[in-house]
């Protein structure tokens, strides 16, 4: 079994552990004990979901990156694994940031949907995703289709750091950056367990991402085995 594998099942269970110790705080912090916002009043606490799973899917996307750029050098299919299952959590996370941003958008913006530059680029990293993994079911021969899976997601890396900078680039009705150079945006009350959630979700992506992981790659031990077999019974 591949040494990777291993470090996954021996190390899977802290950070579940860590993660939802972290969300259990944080939104115990953010729900009940952090005071609701001058302007949005309880609505804000929306925040402490959204935000998160936001950063966390530009996580996700990074991670499939890294690990597509990985494969495409060494040709690890461990590697491709991991990307495979940060596909997979991406789309999750990605869709949930979509959703509670128009449940927080209806209430502040008067509307489900616009089209702000931020909700457009982070609309196409799903549809990305979704592409990603529809090519993976259509390619039947492993090799080429993480090879050419890997490529895609790589190319479509192009969009995080438009995902990321549009409130920068354009008008949007997204405010700016929070956390920039020029200082920071949120109050010591929302900051921490805005943060506290931020650690929890990522810890929690990571916990899904190993276990996912070793789900696939069992998968594909055992249709190699199956392979195998099949071939020996036609001889």
């Amino acid at each position: 079994m591949s040494r990777f594998i291993l470090w996954l099942r021996r190390y899977q269970r802290w950070f579940g552990l860590a993660g939802g110790l972290c969300m259990t705080a944080g939104l115990y912090l953010g729900l009940v004990k952090s005071p609701p916002d001058y302007y949005q009043g309880e609505v804000v606490r929306i925040m402490y979901l959204h935000v998160p799973l936001a950063q966390t899917s530009l996580f996700a996307y990074a991670t499939l990156f890294i690990c597509s750029v990985w494969y495409l050098w060494k040709r690890d299919p461990v590697v491709d694994n991991a990307a495979h299952a940060a596909a997979g959590l991406g789309v999750f996370f990605t869709a949930a940031a979509l959703v509670t941003g128009s449940i927080w958008a209806k209430p502040t913006w008067n509307t489900w949907w616009t089209w702000d530059p931020r909700l457009v680029s982070f609309t196409v990293l799903l549809l990305i995703l979704i592409g990603y993994l529809m090519l993976r079911m259509f390619i039947d021969e492993p090799e080429r289709q993480a090879r050419f899976a890997a490529i895609l997601a790589i190319v479509g890396g192009v969009d995080l750091p438009i995902v990321k900078f549009s409130v920068e680039w354009w008008r949007t009705l997204h405010q700016p950056l929070s956390i920039s150079p020029r200082g920071v945006s949120y109050s010591t009350d929302m900051l921490l367990p805005l943060a506290i959630m931020a650690v929890g979700v990522s810890l929690l992506f990571t916990y899904m991402l190993m276990v996912r992981t070793q789900l696939l790659y069992l998968r594909q031990l055992l249709e190699a085995k199956k392979g195998r077999l099949l071939s020996k019974a036609q001889l």
